[in-house]
């Protein structure tokens, strides 16, 4: 079982900022930060958004949460967030393969935020927020090579496939790097799969929507593909566990709990939710079944995080959804009788 975070050390009377504060992982982190008594000075949009109502109720939130108006590319914004900070949390990014809305607002993004916590002068560490499409994009890796801290997507791979995405978190990885070096700042870096569990915010993120369209029939058929999976609340402990283990300076760090093929998530979905339209067959029946790759996540298992169970996660993303009305609950065989009755 994942430890407590009750168990953890708490945060000491630190003030931390966490950028793009409202989203799925963020919103998850600020709530652990919160719990384990950090002050957290929170950038978003628009603080009086009501879709941002979630982190004002959460516990702790009334005394020790600060939303701030800040835009990734609005440096003075970021840098005045990040005043007086001693740590900094950088989890938001652009989510689109349109490459000029990725690209560079997610390149220039970071370098502002780490020059930002640089010139703050108290920051002692910058945890970024990558992805595992920095990390596995690449043609030439054999199938038996195991994927960790020490791979990187492959650039021209990407560009060549159109991966605006994995181009820029693997471009905007590279310059955070890069600006840590020049500036003396300590960075860690986490390398999430895709996140699954329960939703904090309104909205539905764009890996909630990946469960959810093999749930409402609006997919029929699955893909002949591999993913990656870990739930979110494991993500949010790995930025925390990162960001208070003094070995884990300099270091990435791969957040995954299993590699799963679609046809294993749907057959999962299929038999904890067989109410719903779970697609069970696949869009191509010609190309062989792809395989999951291997990989390790010795490293954050080293500073002490336990990973849910995949089928739990997809369990409770499901029972999330139902609860926020973004799933119709299935009918019960009894109520469909009252129905016929009535």
């Amino acid at each position: 079982m994942p430890v407590d975070a009750t168990a953890l050390p708490t945060g000491n009377g630190q003030t931390v900022c966490v950028t793009g504060a409202g989203g799925f992982i963020a919103s998850w982190l600020v709530k652990l930060l919160l719990q384990k008594g950090y002050t957290v000075k929170g950038t978003v949009r628009n603080p009086d958004d009501p879709k941002n109502a979630h982190l004002t109720a959460m516990e702790g939130a009334a005394d020790r949460l600060l939303l701030c108006k800040a835009d990734l590319l609005d440096y003075d914004a970021l840098r005045e967030a990040i005043d007086g900070c001693h740590g900094v949390f950088h989890t938001a990014s652009p989510v689109t393969d349109d490459p000029e809305e990725m690209v560079e607002p997610a390149v220039r993004g970071t370098r502002y935020v780490i020059h930002a916590a640089a010139e703050a002068g108290t920051v002692g560490r910058v945890v970024f927020t990558s992805s595992i499409g920095a990390v596995t994009m690449d043609p030439g890796r054999g199938p038996d090579v195991v994927v960790d801290e020490s791979c990187w997507s492959d650039l021209e791979h990407c560009k060549n496939t159109r991966n605006w995405y994995c181009y820029g978190k693997a471009v905007a990885e590279q310059a955070a790097w890069e600006v840590a070096r020049e500036t003396g700042v300590e960075l860690a870096v986490v390398n999430p799969v895709l996140a699954l569990g329960p939703l904090l915010q309104p909205q539905v993120n764009a890996s909630i929507a990946h469960i959810l369209k093999y749930l409402d029939g609006s997919a029929t058929r699955y893909t002949n593909a591999v993913q990656g999976y870990v739930d979110v609340r494991d993500v949010a402990e790995a930025h925390v566990r990162v960001f208070e283990a003094e070995a884990a300076a300099g270091k990435r760090f791969i957040c995954i709990e299993r590699v799963l093929h679609r046809e294993d998530v749907v057959r999962i979905l299929s038999k904890l939710f067989p109410e719903y339209p779970v697609p069970n067959t696949c869009s191509d029946e010609v190309n062989p079944r792809k395989k999951p790759y291997k990989f390790s996540n010795q490293q954050l298992k080293d500073v002490g995080v336990q990973f849910r169970s995949v089928i739990q996660s997809l369990y409770d993303t499901v029972k999330s959804l139902q609860e926020k009305g973004h799933l119709p609950l299935p009918i019960s065989r009894n109520n469909m009788k009252m129905m016929c009755y009535c």
